[in-house]
């Protein structure tokens, strides 16, 4: 009795570490996730549209097929990012995520932004010389530390109407996204 008990016990304990083991792998063994996705994409330093999503088509990124989407990839190393522009009036928002997928700012059209995005991307270095005055910024350029240098920015634009998706797209390949020149 005591001997299956152990035995028992000692399975449950491996199983455990077998599935902690496989979750932890999972990244790796799928090519490195939502990151390797934008790289192929070719969205660094540029906003790069989403097709469409459409139904019974596969949906990697759990898009929402109402939603028009742009990417962009910025490395900070290169210096300080911007993704500036103008909006419709319709609902928009804006997200930065670093390179695990983790939100590190979010905002959206109905925080009185209004219709221009002008979110400047900074590393802790970067914040550190704009505290310092050593480097100049535009006026009025909303601020959001990182605390890595590779990030990306999901703009996402909500059409009131199907017809209206394509010059919402047109739109955001019009915004500026990469590195503020020097």
């Amino acid at each position: 009795m005591i001997r299956s008990t152990l035995w028992a016990l000692a399975g449950l304990v491996l199983g455990g570490i077998v599935h902690i083991a496989v979750i932890l792998a999972l990244p790796v063994l799928t090519g490195g996730g939502v990151w390797a996705q934008m790289t192929a994409l070719g969205a660094l330093n540029k906003p790069v549209v989403l097709p469409a999503v459409t139904a019974g088509a596969p949906n990697p990124l759990q898009l929402d097929p109402e939603l028009a989407y742009a990417v962009c990839q910025i490395d900070l190393r290169a210096g300080p990012g911007v993704v500036a522009g103008t909006l419709p009036q319709a609902f928009w928002s804006v997200a930065v995520y670093n390179r695990a997928g983790i939100a590190l700012y979010s905002t959206t059209n109905r925080d009185g932004i209004g219709q221009m995005i002008d979110l400047g991307l900074f590393n802790a270095a970067q914040t550190r010389l704009l505290a310092e005055q050593k480097l100049d910024i535009a006026e009025g350029l909303l601020i959001v530390e990182s605390a890595a240098d590779d990030v990306y920015v999901v703009i996402r634009l909500a059409p009131p109407h199907a017809a209206m998706r394509a010059r919402y797209e047109a739109q955001l390949r019009n915004l500026t996204c990469g590195n503020i020149p020097s």
